[in-house]
């Protein structure tokens, strides 16, 4: 097995953890509901779109969500160690997410304003 199909080997296995599993449902549940969202896969991982625009995706530890958020250091500065960035991300508008640590309520809002920042505004609810 190569190196790539080692790598996508290892992703699909993490998506079937337990852990994994319960957040993906509370994306999932929290997310399909709004308008224009759909799921596809986005580096072989769950990826979040409000209508061509990704707004959030699980990374490939299963543990990690990558999240859109304009006020990102509001977040950052509340609790690095929950949501933070990496050199990857500085020069974005992306910011990470501890799946393992967050309050559900925090990750609802989050998602939610993901998705209100990256939907055609045709598709906003008023």
């Amino acid at each position: 097995m190569n190196n790539r199909h080692q790598w996508r080997f290892n992703v699909a296995q993490k998506l079937q953890e337990p852990a994994t599993i319960i957040y993906l449902e509370f994306i999932r549940k929290t997310v399909m509901p709004l308008p224009g969202v759909n799921e596809k896969p986005c580096y072989s991982t769950p990826g979040f779109y409000a209508g061509k625009n990704l707004f959030s995706r699980l990374r490939e530890d299963g543990e990690t969500l990558v999240v859109y958020n304009i006020d990102r250091d509001k977040w950052i500065d509340a609790d690095p160690t929950i949501f933070y960035v990496t050199d990857h991300y500085l020069n974005t508008n992306y910011m990470l997410v501890d799946l393992k640590a967050v309050k559900p309520d925090d990750l609802a809002e989050l998602l939610v304003n993901a998705w209100r920042s990256r939907v055609p505004p045709k598709l906003l609810v008023k």
